[in-house]
């Protein structure tokens, strides 16, 4: 009893078939067959990026101590 017989599968798809039809059937699965299709090339993409390393940027910590403008404006200012 907690099986399904032949019969119960033969009625379940003939109403699947008269509600959606063969072919919003067809087009749906082609539809999912894109998804993952686009799926998949994102994934190479990612792989393709991760590849390639970011170019490392260096700060120069000893740069001149003139380079730096002077700065008189911080701090309060009187109203």
């Amino acid at each position: 009893m907690g099986s399904l017989s032949i019969w119960h599968w033969i009625v379940v798809i003939a109403v699947v078939l008269l509600l959606f039809g063969r072919g919003k059937i067809s087009d749906l699965m082609g539809d999912v067959a894109q998804g993952i299709k686009s799926f998949k090339k994102g994934l190479q993409d990612d792989e393709k990026t991760a590849e390639k390393p970011d170019a490392v940027k260096s700060l120069d910590h000893n740069a001149t101590p003139g380079a730096t403008p002077n700065r008189t404006d911080v701090g309060s200012k009187a109203v």
